[in-house]
């Protein structure tokens, strides 16, 4: 029986020879968090539709995730996973999954049980029903708000795409949206980033933190800021153009100390000391010359690494 609009997770006819919902989930040294967030899902999919899958992406992990995982897909014919001969990283994890699922709606969420799977029969009805090619969700309260907030600040100011305060991986989306997605191939991945890249017709759902069922976050305040650097320089070129117009007004600066030096001197017979001021200048300008060219080096560095091609990520072992 087909669902309606506004129907709770009543199920709904996939279509011929096709899978109809596929959940990609990144792990990373979950191995107290997995078995919660699977019960989860499996029992909210099943309610759905019976034409289901699981992903799991083991990133590398170093605890007892995989073991878990082995013997979760040896007891649920639905369940998958794939584990990486190290960690290459999240973002490699989800493309990954993204590229294994079969599904004509895919759903992206993480495994520590913050993104609420409850959500997930509206977002399915929104895409399947609505005029959107995509569900996306955002938290509107988090713990520890602040470093959090700074990041979507720093990257709505600096990006050339709309960055969503709160936006979180958690999404659901068709298999339009994720041909479109798999063409992307640069190494360099912003997962935040691609997705307003691709446009398409997003509708946003909006829901309270959630504590960690299990387990310690991944994330540190360092680890975040690295992050905004990098979608920073994925999406935008404006770092670039802040060093050219700073290296001008330098230029100015200088022109009118020089001045201001000369005519005092004419005028005052000024004394020609000041060694720890020009030695503060030296300094200051030694810095600016540092950072700009860390920057450069930056979109060097990224340019260097989509040139060699190497793979987003290695399989060890997948079921």
């Amino acid at each position: 029986m087909d669902a309606k609009p506004g129907s709770q997770m009543a199920a709904i006819t996939p279509s011929a020879n096709s899978m109809y919902l596929s959940l990609v989930i990144p792990c990373f040294n979950e191995e107290l968090a997995i078995p919660l967030i699977y019960s989860d899902i499996s029992r909210i999919c099943t309610l759905i539709n019976e034409n289901f899958e699981i992903i799991f992406v083991d990133d590398g992990s170093r605890d007892n995730t995989l073991n878990i995982l082995r013997q979760i897909t040896n007891q649920d014919k639905h369940t998958h996973y794939i584990s990486f001969s190290r960690n290459f990283g999240k973002e490699a994890a989800i493309l990954a999954g993204l590229q294994a699922a079969q599904g004509e709606y895919i759903v992206i969420l993480d495994a520590d049980g913050q993104d609420p799977p409850s959500l997930i029969p509206q977002m399915l009805e929104t895409v399947v029903y609505g005029e959107f090619d995509c569900a996306a969700a955002r938290r509107i309260t988090r713990t520890g708000d602040l470093p959090v907030r700074c990041f979507y600040a720093l990257m709505e100011k600096i990006s050339d795409i709309e960055i969503i305060d709160g936006a979180h991986d958690f999404r659901l989306i068709n298999r339009k949206y994720l041909d479109v997605l798999l063409i992307l191939s640069e190494r360099n991945r912003f997962s935040k980033g691609i997705f307003p890249w691709i446009g398409f017709k997003t509708k946003w759902f909006e829901y309270e933190n959630i504590e960690r069922k299990a387990g310690k976050t991944k994330w540190s305040l360092w680890k975040l800021f690295v992050y905004s650097i990098d979608g920073i320089i994925a999406f935008s070129t404006k770092p670039l153009a802040l060093i050219s117009l700073f290296g001008v007004l330098l230029f100015f600066a200088s022109l009118i100390g020089m001045a201001t030096i000369v005519i005092r001197k004419l005028t005052m017979h000024f004394p020609d000391t000041g060694y720890s001021s020009v030695a503060c200048i030296v300094l200051f300008v030694g810095g600016i010359q540092l950072s700009t060219i860390g920057i450069l080096g930056q979109y060097i560095a990224k340019s260097y690494i989509e040139i060699k091609q190497r793979p987003h990520y290695v399989i060890k072992e997948e079921r």
